[in-house]
C-alpha cells in the first residue's frame, strides 16, 4: 500500500489506482528517508484507514468515488524534470492552456498548470490539503517555486471540487503532499544537457530530519537550488526563421518569412505611393522586398532561463493524543531571464496621445519627399529587449490537531502566504524621446491624430537629446536617450483560517451487513489581496511596448462545509461495498454574496474484483482580482488582419473584401505591418458575475484477484460551465466584424491609420457563453514478478476527448473544438494550445535487483488548425493540420548501498515539434513544450546518511 502524508488528521492516502504504483514504489530505488504520517506513527496499523483527495473522511482501500490519480516522488525522479510543471505536462489530463517555461513572451518565468483544458484559473493547487500563496503577477500557483525533493506524492482529483475545497476547483484539484517525519539525511545532485549543447540544467538538494523526545517530535529541513538555461530560437533549425504567411500551395507561391518592420527604416505615405527601405547610409533608398524582412527569430528565446532557491522547515510535537502542534515554513526565491528582438516602432500606443504614426515631418532635413511620411522601424540600435523577473514567495502554516472526544478528530490551522514580484525590462523604447529626436511637434498635444511640424528645439531643449537621422545607425548618445529600463511590481497576500472536524464511525447501521456513518464538518475564513503597479512610462503609454494600468483589490469569504458518508452494505451478497457520500459548502463573499455548492457520489462493489462509481456535483468560481479590478492594458495578441487574408474566408470572402474597401484598404495590395500580431486592449470588468458549473463522472475499477497486481479503471467525465469569464479573442472579434457574422463587434475595432493598418482591438473580460466538454479516461497499472530478482511494472494513462463544445458569446453558436489546435493563440477560455482527441502516457519498468530500467512514451493526437472561428482546410491554407506525435524516454537506475544513481535520455529519437503557423516560433510552444529541447541527457546521484 502506498503511504503518504495527508494534511488532515495525520491520515494516510491511496487511490483506486495506487495499489500497483505502491508496490512499484516499495521495491524501487527510492531514498532511504522515511515518509510517515505526522504524529510520528508509522501507519502500519492504519493501512485500512485512508483519506483520498476529494473527501475529508477515511475509508477502506480503493473505495473512493472520485477519479483520483496519484503520482509518486519516484515517478517524478525518473524523468529529467527539475520543476514540477515540466513533469505534469506529460500527463494526458493536464491541458495546454496553462503557462509553461516555453512561454517567453508574457510568461514571466512562471509555470502554472491546467486541468482538462479548462484554464489555469479553474484548477485549485493545494499543498497538504490546504491553500498556498500564488504568484501575484500571474494570479496562479507557480510550480517552479515548489522544490521536488520535498514532494512525497501528488494527487490529482479529476473532478470538480468546489463543494469541498471552495472556489477555483472547477476542473479539479492538484494536491501536492510534502514529506514529513524524515529521520535521516540526503544529498542529491542532478544535471542535464541537450544534444545541441544548450538547455543545461542543474539541481542540488539536501534534506535533514531528526526526531526528539522519544520520537514525539520531529524537525525536518529541506533546501534546493536548481537552474535551467534558456534556449535561443536561432539554435533550432525548425524555428530559426519564423514564417509569417501561410499561402495556399500553388506554382510559384512561397511563404513569407520575417517581420515587415526592418531595422533599416521603412518609408510609407498616406497615398500608398511610397514603400521604400533605407540603405542605411542616410540618403539612398530602394523598394521594399521580401529580402528586407527582419528575422526576429535570431534574437529571441524559446525557453526561459530559470533559477530557483528554496528553503523549507517542517516541525511537529505530540503533546498527547488530544494535541499535536505542527508548523511548516516554505520560502522560494526565483529569478528568470528571457530575451526578445528589439522593439518595432510604428506609432503611439493606448492610452498615449502622442502621434499615432511614427511620422517624419516634411520640414525635417532628412525628409526627402516634401510631405509627412510614416516610418516603420525596428529599433535594433537600442538592443534586444531583455526581461529579468525576480519573485519571492513564502507560506507559513501553523496549527494543532488531535482527538476531541470518542472518535471526533479536529484540525485547526492558520495559513499566511505572501508573494512579491519585480519585473525589469532592459532596452525598452521611450516613444516620446524617439519623437523628440526626429524634431516632431504636435500642433494639438491632446490628439494622437494631430498634424505635426518639424521643430528641432523640442530636442535641443532637452538634456541628453540628440537630433538623429533615422536612416543611419543611431549614435550611442541617441540610443541611450531613446531607451529606458522598465520596472513593474506585483504583490499578493493570503490569510486562511481553517477548522476541520471528522468522525468516521459516528454510528453503525442497525442491521446485518450495515456499515458506518461518517461525518465531517469545517469552517474557513479566507482573504486575498493583490496589486500590480506598472512602470509610470508603461502606464501612460509612452513606450514602444505594451501598456498596463494599476490593478489592486481583494476579497474575503466565510465558508461552512460538511460531508456525510454512509456505507449501506458491507460484505453482503452482491454488495461487498455500497457507499453513498454527500458534500456541501455554503460560501459568503463580500463581493458577490452567498452561494451553495454540493456533490453526491455512490460506490457499488458487487464483488471484490469490480467496483462501479459515480459522482454528480456543482462548481463555482468568482472573478479573480485581475478579472474584476484589472485596469486597461495593451498587448499584441496573435491574430491576422482580415484584409491581409481576405481570400481565406470561403463564401464570406466577398463580405471581407467589401468591408476592407469601404475603409480604404485594397486586400489585393495590402501588406499587414503587424506581423501576425494585432494591438489589443484588455482589462477587467467590474460588472462580471461568477462562473457556475456542473460535473458528473461514471466509472468502474477492476482489480481481479486472479491477476495479482493488476488495476484497471475507466471513467467517463462531463463538465458544463456557464457565464465563462474571458475576453473574446482578437481574431474572433475581427472575423465577426469583417465577415458580417457579428457587425456589433465592429465597435470594438478602432479606426485604421492613414496607411490602412489596424490600431487597436478592445477585448475586455466579460461573461461569455458556456462550455460543455466530455471525455473518457483509461488507466492501467500492472506489477508482475518475473523471478525472485525481476519485477516488471507497467502503467498507462489514456484520455479520449469526446467533445469540447464552446459558446463564445451568450446565446451564440456552439463550436466543437475537439481535435483542434489554436495556431494563432487561444479562444474563449483556452490560451494558445489545442484539444487533441487522444493523449497517452505509458511507462514500463523492469527491475533486476539494484538495477531498474524505465521506458516512457508520450503521444499527442493529430489536430486541425483553427483560428477561433473556422477550421483551416487544404483549400484555404497551405498547411492546416499537425499529425500525431510520439516521443520516447529511457532511464537507467542503480542503487549501491546508500547511493542512488540514475542516467536518462529524453526524446531518444530527437523528435522535432511539428510545424504550426504561429507567426513567432514555427510551432505551438504551449502544446509541444516537451519537444522543444530535443534529445536530452541527464545524470543524477544521491546519497542517504
Amino acid at each position: 500500500m502506498l503511504l503518504a502524508f495527508s494534511a488532515f488528521g495525520g491520515t494516510l492516502v491511496t487511490s483506486a489506482f495506487a495499489q500497483t504504483a505502491a508496490s512499484q514504489t516499495a521495491t524501487s530505488l527510492t531514498s532511504a528517508a522515511s515518509v510517515a504520517p505526522a504524529g510520528g506513527t508509522s501507519g502500519a496499523g492504519n493501512a485500512e484507514n485512508v483519506v483520498v483527495t476529494g473527501s475529508f473522511l477515511r475509508s477502506s482501500n480503493n473505495t473512493a468515488a472520485d477519479p483520483v490519480q496519484i503520482i509518486t516522488s519516484r515517478q517524478i525522479q525518473q524523468t529529467s524534470a527539475t520543476n514540477l510543471g515540466d513533469y505534469l505536462s506529460r500527463l494526458p489530463s493536464i491541458g495546454s492552456s496553462g503557462t509553461g517555461n516555453t512561454q517567453t513572451n508574457g510568461g514571466d518565468g512562471v509555470s502554472c498548470t491546467d486541468l482538462r483544458n479548462l484554464g489555469q484559473n479553474r484548477v485549485l493547487i493545494l499543498i497538504d490539503g490546504k491553500r498556498t500563496a500564488i504568484n501575484g503577477q500571474a494570479a496562479c500557483v507557480d510550480l517552479n517555486s515548489i522544490p521536488l525533493n520535498e514532494i512525497a506524492s501528488i494527487e490529482i482529483l479529476k473532478d470538480g471540487g468546489s463543494e469541498l475545497y471552495g472556489a477555483d476547483a472547477v476542473a479539479g484539484v492538484v494536491n501536492i503532499k510534502l514529506r514529513h517525519d524524515v529521520n535521516t539525511a540526503n544529498l542529491m545532485v542532478k544535471g542535464g544537457v541537450s544534444q545541441y549543447g544548450d538547455g543545461l540544467s542543474g539541481l542540488i538538494s539536501g534534506t535533514k530530519g531528526f526526531n526528539f523526545d522519544h520520537d514525539r517530535g520531529n524537525i525536518t529541513i529541506f533546501g534546493q537550488y536548481n537552474t535551467t538555461q534558456g534556449i535561443r530560437q536561432r539554435d533550432r533549425d525548425w524555428s530559426a526563421n519564423p514564417q509569417l504567411s501561410n499561402p495556399v500551395a500553388g506554382p510559384g507561391v512561397t511563404p513569407v518569412y520575417g517581420s515587415s518592420i526592418p531595422p533599416a527604416a521603412r518609408v510609407l505615405d498616406a497615398s500608398g505611393n511610397l514603400n521604400l527601405v533605407s540603405d542605411q547610409n542616410g540618403t539612398t533608398f530602394h523598394d521594399f522586398t521580401k529580402a528586407d524582412r527582419f528575422n526576429f527569430g535570431q534574437y529571441q528565446y524559446l525557453t526561459n532561463q530559470i533559477q530557483n532557491s528554496s528553503l523549507s522547515g517542517d516541525a511537529h510535537y505530540d503533546v498527547d493524543r488530544h494535541l499535536d502542534v505542527y508548523a511548516n515554513v516554505r520560502y522560494s526565491h526565483r529569478t528568470s531571464f528571457m530575451q526578445m528582438a528589439a522593439a518595432p516602432v510604428t506609432g503611439s500606443i493606448y492610452p498615449s496621445t502622442l502621434p499615432s504614426s511614427f511620422v517624419l515631418p516634411a520640414g525635417n532635413p532628412y525628409n526627402y519627399w516634401g510631405e509627412d511620411v510614416d516610418l516603420y522601424k525596428r529599433m535594433n540600435d537600442l538592443g534586444p529587449r531583455r526581461e529579468n523577473n525576480a519573485t519571492d514567495t513564502y507560506t507559513v502554516i501553523a496549527g494543532g490537531k488531535g482527538e476531541l472526544w470518542y472518535g471526533w478528530n479536529y484540525d485547526a490551522s492558520m495559513t499566511y502566504g505572501w508573494n512579491q514580484t519585480t519585473d525589469s525590462y532592459n532596452n525598452m523604447g521611450n516613444y516620446a524621446h524617439l519623437e523628440q529626436e526626429l524634431g516632431v511637434q504636435q500642433l494639438d498635444p491632446t490628439d494622437p491624430n494631430s498634424a505635426v511640424v518639424y521643430n528641432p528645439t523640442v530636442c535641443t531643449s532637452q538634456p541628453g537629446c540628440v537630433l538623429q537621422n533615422p536612416f543611419q545607425p543611431y549614435s550611442a548618445a541617441a540610443a541611450n536617450y531613446g531607451k529606458f529600463t522598465e520596472h513593474d511590481h506585483a504583490y499578493y497576500q493570503l490569510r486562511d483560517f481553517n477548522l476541520r472536524l471528522n468522525n468516521d464511525k459516528v454510528a453503525k447501521l442497525p442491521y446485518k451487513n450495515g456499515g458506518n456513518l461518517g461525518l465531517a464538518f469545517g469552517m474557513e475564513h479566507r482573504s486575498e489581496q493583490l496589486s500590480y503597479s506598472p512602470d509610470p512610462l508603461v502606464a501612460s503609454g509612452q513606450t514602444t511596448g505594451n501598456t498596463s494600468s494599476y490593478t489592486g483589490g481583494g476579497f474575503n469569504v466565510n465558508e461552512v462545509y460538511g460531508e456525510a458518508q454512509l456505507t449501506l452494505l458491507h460484505n453482503a451478497p452482491l454488495a461487498r461495498d455500497l457507499t453513498v457520500d454527500a458534500q456541501g459548502r455554503w460560501s459568503s463573499y463580500n463581493t458577490f454574496g452567498s452561494t451553495q455548492n454540493w456533490k453526491s457520489s455512490i460506490v457499488w462493489a458487487p464483488t471484490r474484483d469490480v467496483r462501479f462509481r459515480a459522482t454528480l456535483g456543482t462548481s463555482y468560481r468568482q472573478p479573480n482580482v485581475y478579472e474584476l479590478y484589472g485596469g486597461s492594458s495593451l498587448g499584441y495578441n496573435a491574430a491576422v488582419d482580415p484584409c491581409a487574408q481576405a481570400g481565406s474566408y470561403g463564401g464570406l470572402s466577398p463580405n471581407v473584401i467589401a468591408n476592407c474597401m469601404r475603409q480604404g484598404v485594397n486586400p489585393a495590395t495590402f501588406v499587414d505591418a503587424n506581423s501576425g500580431q494585432v494591438p489589443t486592449i484588455s482589462g477587467g470588468n467590474a460588472k462580471l458575475q461568477p462562473e457556475t458549473g456542473r460535473t458528473y463522472t461514471i466509472g468502474a475499477v477492476l482489480t481481479p484477484h486472479w491477476v495479482r497486481g493488476l488495476s484497471v479503471s475507466v471513467d467517463y467525465w462531463h463538465y458544463t460551465l456557464k457565464n465563462m469569464i474571458s475576453p473574446l479573442q482578437t481574431q474572433y472579434i475581427l472575423d465577426g466584424c469583417y465577415t458580417g457574422a457579428n457587425p456589433g463587434y465592429c465597435s470594438d475595432i478602432s479606426a485604421r491609420t492613414n496607411t490602412g493598418q489596424l490600431t487597436t482591438v478592445t477585448g475586455l473580460d466579460q461573461n461569455l457563453g458556456g462550455l460543455k466538454t466530455s471525455g473518457i479516461d483509461f488507466d492501467l497499472d500492472y506489477r508482475l514478478r518475473l523471478s525472485p530478482m525481476d519485477v516488471l511494472t507497467v502503467s498507462n494513462n489514456f484520455q479520449q476527448i469526446v467533445s469540447y463544445l464552446q459558446q463564445n458569446e451568450p446565446g451564440g453558436a456552439w463550436f466543437n473544438y475537439a481535435g483542434r489546435l489554436f495556431y494563432q493563440g487561444g479562444v474563449g477560455i483556452l490560451d494558445g494550445g489545442g484539444i487533441p482527441r487522444v493523449t497517452d502516457y505509458a511507462t514500463a519498468t523492469w527491475q533486476h535487483g539494484p538495477f531498474a530500467l524505465t521506458y516512457m512514451m508520450h503521444y499527442t493526437g493529430g489536430m486541425v488548425w483553427n483560428n477561433g472561428t473556422q477550421d483551416l482546410t487544404a483549400k484555404t491554407a497551405g498547411q492546416w493540420r499537425t499529425p500525431g506525435i510520439f516521443s520516447h524516454d529511457l532511464t537507467l537506475a542503480y542503487r549501491l548501498r546508500n547511493w542512488n544513481f540514475e542516467a536518462g535520455v529524453n526524446n531518444i529519437l530527437d523528435k522535432k515539434p511539428p510545424f504550426v503557423f504561429d507567426s513567432a516560433s514555427n510551432t505551438n510552444l504551449a502544446q509541444y513544450s516537451t519537444l522543444v529541447v530535443g534529445r536530452y541527457v541527464f545524470l543524477q546521484a544521491g546519497v542517504d546518511f
